[in-house]
Formats: C-alpha cells, structure tokens, sequence
C-alpha cells in the first residue's frame, strides 16, 4: 500500500481531452504564467496585484510591504509572456516581442517594469505533474528589464535577449526589490 510519505511515480493527468467551452492554448499559458510568478512571489512573502485594464503591458505587480531601504514598500510591475517556442541559447533566451510591449516596458516609469518569460514544454501535458509529495510546475522563467533601452525602427517585433542567469525565483525577486528600496533599478 503506498501512503503519503512514500514515493510514488508521478503521473500526469491528460489535459487535452475534449473540454467543452476550455480556454484556448494562449489562455492557458497565459493563466500557467500568472500561476507561476504567484507562486514564486508567495514563497519570498510578497503581495501581488493585478490591473483590471492590461493598457500599459503590465500584468501583474508585486510589492514589499516595509523594508529598510530608502524607499518603504518597494515595488515592481511584470509584463508575462508564456512560449514554448522561444529559442533557448547557452547564455540568453531570444524572445520575440511586440513592439508595443517593448516601448512600453522601456519607458521610464516611477515604478519599474520588467519582462518575465515563462518557458514551458511543448505538450501540455508536461507542464505539471503532481504527487502527494510534490507539485511540478515545468520548466522556469526569466527577466530583464529594458528600461532605457534604444528606439528601433521595426514596426512589429523585437527580439528580446533573456540571460539564462537571471531567473525569475524567490532569491531574485527578493534581491530586484531590495534594489529598488535603495533607490536602484531591478
């Protein structure tokens, strides 16, 4: 008999049946990203927000309450992207990005901004798998900012350059918000 404390092999229920009326695959990736920071937020101990209106490429904020910065209660604002095509390279993952996105997310703002690209697996069957002993969520995401960054000409798409170290986990966003206290950018 397996109980809870013994291992047992994850498996994964089949999420591409015939739903009737479920969301589409970008929905979902869309809900999967949201899922992932707000769980990466809730292990460091940080509230989360969202905007009723996406206008401005921010889909979510995440606060600190207090510190002992310059600055109380730091403060940054994330647009999600979810992609499980994005091209993963040795040192940076190359993200196509809207060119509103891009020259909303470079622009200065009071609160800083900055883009998380969460890359999942091809199937979706692979993205989360669950025991009683764990939960799964494949496979990571990461950040930049591109406050400040240059004007470009094109008039669809910017290919983003993501550094592989910079990932989006609790360690981090502790360390971009404690920046942000002393009056630095993420």
């Amino acid at each position: 008999m397996t109980g809870v404390g013994s291992r047992q092999k994850r498996k994964s229920l089949s999420v591409t049946a015939n739903v009737p009326d479920s969301i589409d695959e970008n929905q979902q990736r869309e809900q999967f990203s949201i899922a992932y920071v707000r769980a990466v937020a809730a292990v460091a101990g940080y509230s989360v927000d969202s905007p009723s209106v996406d206008h401005d490429s921010i889909d979510m904020g995440i606060a600190a309450r207090g510190g002992s910065g310059t600055y109380r209660s730091p403060r940054i604002e994330l647009q999600l992207k979810c992609s499980s095509a994005a091209e993963v390279g040795e040192k940076s993952i190359a993200f196509p990005l809207k060119i509103k996105n891009y020259n909303d997310l470079r622009a200065k703002t009071l609160v800083p901004r900055i883009l998380v690209v969460v890359i999942v697996p091809d199937e979706l069957d692979d993205w989360l798998t669950h025991t009683e002993e764990e939960l799964v969520l494949r496979r990571c995401g990461y950040w930049i900012s591109i406050r400040c960054k240059p004007d470009t000409t094109s008039t669809r798409s910017v290919t983003v350059h993501l550094p592989r170290e910079q990932l989006f986990n609790p360690e981090q966003l502790g360390a971009m918000l404690e920046r942000i206290s002393v009056g630095d950018m993420p």
